[in-house]
């Protein structure tokens, strides 16, 4: 049983090298995004700022009029929960809009000199860079318990062929 779980326990460090994959992506979407698409200026229909840091739900919906003539509208763009506090009382926000990207909308608006954009391909980045190390931490343990079991057998079994008759846990204490 040990030995099952030993390696089932490879899953940890592989789903952690797929969370940093994906955040890898989400951060190179966004620059795409950034690079790529078209300066805009959107119209905020609502920003919304949870007060609850535990649970952060943070977003603001826009609408942003495309050269073509139609509306773009994005609805509940989620954004880092320190931004949007700071894009509270705004009507318009700066935007990049790529239709053919995904995601087809960034905020460029710029927060302290620094666009929101930036702030969130850092975060992404972050995530993706601690989701790594902790794959390769997690993998290590990993690697060096089945290796452990491989070359000496379950700890728990080891050198034990009976039971100690004189084991203290077997004297019965009477009163």
């Amino acid at each position: 049983m040990t030995r099952w779980i030993a390696r089932t326990a490879w899953l940890l460090p592989i789903l952690l090298v797929g969370l940093s994959l994906h955040q890898t992506k989400v951060a190179y979407d966004l620059h795409a995004t950034k690079l790529q698409g078209t300066d805009a200026t959107a119209t905020v229909q609502e920003v919304h700022a949870s007060n609850r840091t535990q649970v952060t739900y943070d977003y603001v919906s826009i609408q942003v009029p495309m050269p073509d003539g139609s509306t773009l509208t994005r609805d509940r763009l989620s954004l880092p929960h320190g931004i949007v506090p700071a894009l509270k009382g705004r009507e318009t926000l700066s935007v990049r809009v790529a239709p053919e990207k995904s995601p087809a909308v960034v905020v460029t608006e710029a927060i302290n000199t620094t666009p929101v954009v930036d702030t969130q391909m850092r975060i992404a980045g972050i995530n993706a860079l601690m989701s790594f190390g902790a794959a390769l931490l997690f993998g290590i343990a990993v690697w060096f318990w089945n290796r452990s079991l491989r070359r000496g057998g379950d700890p728990a079994e080891r050198g034990v062929t009976e039971p100690d008759p004189d084991h203290p846990a077997r004297k019965i204490v009477r009163t």
